[in-house]
């Protein structure tokens, strides 16, 4: 039977962070509050503050629960996606129906909206909710995030204080390093001793992996990053150059590929992950998908990577 179509669910996909992951996405094609220059969705045509209902919260929720009844299995179900979820004003209605299932629930934010009380409020629903410091002052958060011009670098530090002080839950760090940037040993310090006030269970140091938004954004060796990696307390584990594990055998078609690589360029082997495919069948359905001009790919670090055109 024909895995249904989702307008709201993608994948499980592999993550290097969470294993087999369900996506929700909850918010338009890059509709953030950042424009990162290594965003591997490209630029933000639209950086917005606007919180509201930017998909129907109820059809949302029923398709999580078709896909849960239908034997849906994952590590994790995760808030993520083309956007920034938190921009959703009823983000914490979908955390709060999460919260009755029996997978631990994620939330992937850039933290800039948590300065709220309210999405302090509704965040805390998540078992787990990563944020992302990438940058030590205002200057720094321009160079390397590119925030909502009414976005100040203090502020959004407090808040992800004010929400560490308060939440009961797991937070998880992200740190992304890029190479000429925010890669100095001087300025990796003033990002750790910063994380150290909002003693993370787990901190993750990722670098360029996908095609970045700019081509100015480039990876830091691995060397590098496992120096850096001790300044951090706990130290980092280093996400980027992850290996897959294969998964278990789901239903696929080339409409279910197409859905993820939406969301997130992917390489033949993460897409074989995803859905336990022979390296045959994953081979086709790209190239099916390219013949139909549904898909491109691109070459970074000696890895090719399909995305959506």
């Amino acid at each position: 039977m024909k895995q249904p179509d989702y307008r709201y669910l993608f994948g499980p996909v592999p993550s290097r962070r969470f294993g087999r992951s369900l996506g929700i996405d909850l918010i338009p094609y890059k509709t953030c509050s950042l424009d990162c220059v290594f965003c591997q969705l490209g630029r933000s045509p639209r950086k917005t503050l606007e919180r509201k209902p930017y998909t129907p919260t109820a059809d949302v929720i029923a398709e999580i629960d078709h896909w849960l009844k239908s034997g849906g299995v994952a590590d994790y179900l995760t808030l993520s996606g083309s956007g920034e979820p938190t921009l959703h004003s009823e983000f914490g209605r979908v955390l709060d129906f999460l919260r009755d299932q029996s997978m631990p629930s994620v939330l992937l934010t850039n933290g800039t909206l948590l300065n709220l009380p309210d999405v302090r409020e509704a965040a805390a629903l998540a078992h787990v909710v990563k944020v992302s410091l990438s940058a030590w002052n205002q200057k720094s958060f321009e160079w390397v995030n590119r925030p909502h011009r009414r976005l100040d670098f203090r502020r959004f530090f407090e808040g992800l204080k004010q929400f560490r002080n308060g939440f009961g839950g797991r937070l998880w760090l992200e740190v992304f390093l890029l190479s000429g940037i925010n890669a100095m040993a001087g300025d990796v310090e003033k990002i750790a001793t910063l994380a150290r006030e909002l003693r993370p269970e787990h901190i993750h140091l990722n670098t360029v992996v996908r095609p970045p938004a700019e081509d100015f954004a480039v990876a830091v060796p691995m060397a590098q990053m496992e120096a850096l990696a001790g300044l951090f307390d706990p130290p980092a584990r280093i996400a980027a150059g992850f290996k897959i594990t294969r998964s278990q055998k789901v239903k696929v078609d080339e409409a279910n590929v197409l859905s993820m690589l939406r969301r997130r360029p992917c390489t033949m082997k993460q897409i074989q992950a995803a859905f336990g495919l022979h390296i045959n069948e994953t081979s086709k359905i790209l190239s099916y998908l390219m013949q139909r001009n549904q898909i491109r790919s691109d070459s970074r670090n000696q890895e090719v990577y399909y995305r959506f055109t």
